[in-house]
């Protein structure tokens, strides 16, 4: 006979070590549980077991353990693990960390309760990402294009603009030629008061806050909720995907104070630190929220992820960058250099990489020039900014006249392609202004491009900046 545990309550709590209880003699208890702790006084606090061994079990206690009593508090079983109740009535909704209402009105009347945890996607009924999103944002769209169903993060550094550009994308993204919006589902991790005011601000504004989700876990939220945060923004997205076959975007920001919150919780529970002292397994448990992302074939939904971190000293080779781009499909660096200059998004397409974007682009998706006129521009771009070096040491005198063409091509590609404000850039702009930088170069330059193309679009620039200098001269 299988034993009653919804009645099961402890009182061996032993000790606690920061957000965690180690309960002895509790070994009925089943790890992810959802537990409940009662104070002497009858208030309650949630919980969710962490592990179980013969002698102990952790539990995780998500509003702190400031002022429990050791002899005195109580632990009681509630639900085998945590379940998020689900429904329609999230859409334009604010929630806390751990999903409770904060825009003041009431709980939505929950049509399901899931697992935060998800279900895992069987790779072989995963279709592969298609269709491009255009997000507005030129630097995304024409070089390092996000495609459905794909996860691109952006890696930010301290004081850099990642959440303006994640307000951009809520604001402007969406799937061509279907007159599709996303549903947004934000989940804002450890974020400041003030950031959290911008986004408010940003949502109301807009008129974006009728199809967003919102998880907020403000910095001085309980750190063990910043690690349920994002699983319920995630289950909220494979409800309204796969059930409703919505098209989600999910921005997870900042997935740096996500593991920060990893590490602080290993380092109570005494795991042996790995890498900088992030617990060993961070992997794996930034793979079981990366991979909820995708396509399921015979669904019309999908989940497209845009994870932001911040990179600690601005290093891409730190534990948290590294281990997010081994498991993503690319990534958008942004730029300290172009971010001081004044270039908004200061995004360094020469560092950023979108490994789908090849599915996304080209005849009836975007224009069939698009992987040819992105590698031309590359190419002219990369060669710029190797002139900038070459003119800190040689000077620019010593240029020959096509070194100098590339040397002002590059600051004149900054300041009118990757610069754009805060205004919305649909692909055709984006194609418009590329194909007249390039014929800054004569076409022997324009070795990257199919002679098809050259004659179509870059004859057409041409011969209009012809048409302007002779409408000058006769002015």
């Amino acid at each position: 006979m299988e034993k009653d545990l919804t009645t099961k309550e402890y009182q061996t709590i032993s000790y606690i070590s920061g957000p965690l209880l180690f309960v002895e003699k509790a070994k009925d208890l089943s790890y992810g549980a959802l537990v409940e702790i009662i104070l002497p006084d009858d208030t309650k606090r949630s919980g969710q077991v962490l592990d179980v061994s013969e002698d102990f079990a952790v539990i995780q206690v998500l509003e702190g353990t400031l002022g429990l009593d050791v002899a005195k508090t109580k632990v009681r079983f509630i639900e085998d693990q945590i379940r998020l109740g689900v429904s329609r009535e999230m859409k334009g909704r604010i929630f806390n960390g751990r999903g409770q209402p904060l825009d003041d009105l009431p709980e939505p009347t929950p049509e399901k309760r899931l697992p935060v945890v998800g279900a895992p996607m069987n790779p072989v009924a995963r279709d592969k990402p298609s269709d491009f999103i255009q997000t507005g944002i030129s630097a995304i769209d024409g070089f390092n294009t996000l495609v459905r169903g794909q996860k691109l993060p952006i890696f930010s550094g301290s004081g850099l603009p990642a959440n303006e550009i994640a307000s951009m994308i809520m604001r402007y993204a969406k799937v061509r030629g279907e007159g599709e919006e996303f549903l947004i589902i934000f989940a804002a991790l450890g974020i400041t008061s003030r950031e959290y005011a911008y986004f408010l601000k940003e949502f109301r504004e807009t008129g974006s806050l009728g199809r967003i989700v919102a998880f907020i876990n403000l910095a001085d939220d309980p750190a063990i909720e910043r690690l349920l945060t994002p699983r319920l923004a995630l289950t909220t997205a494979e409800y309204f995907a796969f059930e409703l076959d919505y098209h989600i975007l999910v921005i997870l920001s900042d997935m740096t104070n996500y593991c920060e919150a990893l590490r602080e919780i290993g380092a109570a529970r005494e795991e042996v630190p790995g890498r900088r002292g992030y617990p060993g397994y961070m992997y794996t448990d930034l793979a079981t929220m990366y991979e909820r992302a995708g396509r399921i074939k015979g669904k019309k939904g999908s989940i497209t992820q845009i994870p932001i971190l911040t990179m600690p000293d601005d290093d891409i080779t730190h534990p948290i960058p590294d281990l997010t781009g081994y498991i993503t499909e690319g990534q958008i660096v942004l730029s300290r250099e172009l971010h001081r200059k004044g270039v908004f998004p200061p995004i360094d397409i020469l560092m950023s990489l979108s490994r789908l974007m090849n599915l996304g682009i080209g005849k009836d998706k975007t224009r069939e020039d698009h992987r040819n006129f992105a590698d031309q521009l590359y190419a002219c771009y990369a060669k710029g900014k190797d002139m900038r070096k070459l003119v800190a040491i040689v000077g620019e005198d010593a240029l020959s006249e096509m070194d100098k063409k590339y040397l002002n091509f590059a600051d004149t590609f900054e300041w009118q392609m990757i610069n754009q404000g805060f205004a919305e850039r649909v692909i055709e702009q984006t194609f418009d202004i590329g194909w007249q930088l390039l014929t800054t170069f004569p076409t022997t330059e324009l070795t990257r491009v199919k002679r098809e193309y050259i004659e179509k679009y870059y004859s057409q620039w041409a011969a209009k900046q012809r048409k302007d200098i002779g409408e000058k001269k006769l002015d």
